[in-house]
């Protein structure tokens, strides 16, 4: 089959297609052949050596597909050959074929589970408290715009330009914020009376923290998901005794296949219904040929893109 393989830790440019051995399916497993797969921050970081491979996982790119079942492993009971299936990968999205265990195949893949396990399994977003997420236009921003709106919360974002702020609004989000020419703490403050959010999905991490308690209400959920502004930080811990604050962070791809499955299967209750009745909807930027993976992560790197950008094998 062929994959995207990683020469050597670097830029976009080290990324090349290659001949390489086929995925083998094992037991448990079933065997997709990949129809798209998408990019996620995680997999420029792997690019560049920063983001290790978890033991046991697919050295190639790629944290999520959709596909055609071609084989099925042994004890695999709900998957059948021809079944079309989307998942939830530990990496190898970026090749022909991708073996997956079968737990994961079920729901929408690496932006629906992180934002339902981090917000809703963990942060608990309900019906009628706020939500900050940052980065409101990636794809994570996008989702989770669209699943805190059909849930009943009301919605803040961050976005770095008007058009950004544009399309946040037509997602649903109610309050939208430009970092580059406002403070969103005084605009956090403003728009709820001085009580804050109940909740802040956040990927900046360091230069976000304290910023970040200020604008949390009593009770008030921050997540980190990222640390794409730095993950170093010197920070005023007062207000998480003051307001009972909790902080959390957590990651997707390291987590046991009993833990994946389970977020899954959540993600398969919860969220798949509001998809099948257009409530929430993938929102596309742009594709490219899996052979263009290095404009693709450009792309992706200079930050112009709304959405997902998706890479297609074929």
């Amino acid at each position: 089959m062929k994959a995207v393989v990683i020469t050597s830790p670097g830029g976009p440019e080290v990324l090349q297609l290659r001949e390489v051995e086929d995925a083998a399916v094992g037991d448990g497993e079933i065997l997709i052949r990949v129809t798209a797969t998408a990019l996620n921050r995680a997999d420029t970081l792997q690019r560049k050596g920063s983001y290790p491979v978890p033991a046991g996982a697919s050295p190639y790119l790629g944290l999520e597909c959709s596909g055609v079942v071609e084989s099925v492993g042994k004890g695999v009971k709900r998957w059948k050959i021809g079944d079309q299936v989307c998942a939830l990968l530990a990496g190898g999205g970026y090749a022909e074929k991708v073996a997956v265990p079968a737990g994961q195949a079920a729901g929408l893949p690496e932006v629906a589970c992180t934002v339902w396990s981090t917000v809703f399994m963990t942060s608990r977003l309900s019906p009628g408290e706020s939500f900050l997420v940052h980065g409101g236009s990636s794809g994570i921003g996008t989702f989770a715009i669209q699943i805190a709106k059909h849930i009943g919360a009301k919605v803040f974002v961050t976005a770095g330009s008007a058009e950004k702020l544009a399309f946040c609004k037509d997602l649903g989000a109610d309050v939208c914020i430009n970092y580059k020419t406002e403070d969103f703490v005084a605009r956090v403050k403003e728009e709820t009376g001085g009580k804050g959010v109940d909740v802040i999905l956040d990927n900046v991490g360091g230069p976000y923290f304290q910023r970040n308690l200020e604008s949390l209400g009593v009770d008030g959920r921050l997540f980190i998901i990222g640390f794409q502004g730095g993950n170093t930080t010197q920070a005023n811990l007062g207000p998480l005794l003051a307001r009972r604050l909790t902080v959390q962070a957590a990651g997707l791809r390291g987590r046991a296949i009993k833990d994946k499955a389970r977020i899954v299967a959540e993600v398969e209750k919860q969220v798949w219904p509001a998809v099948e009745a257009g409530r929430v909807r993938p929102v596309i930027h742009c594709s490219f040929p899996l052979a263009q993976a290095a404009e693709a992560h450009r792309l992706m790197e200079s930050s112009a893109h709304t959405g997902k950008i998706l890479l297609l094998p074929s």
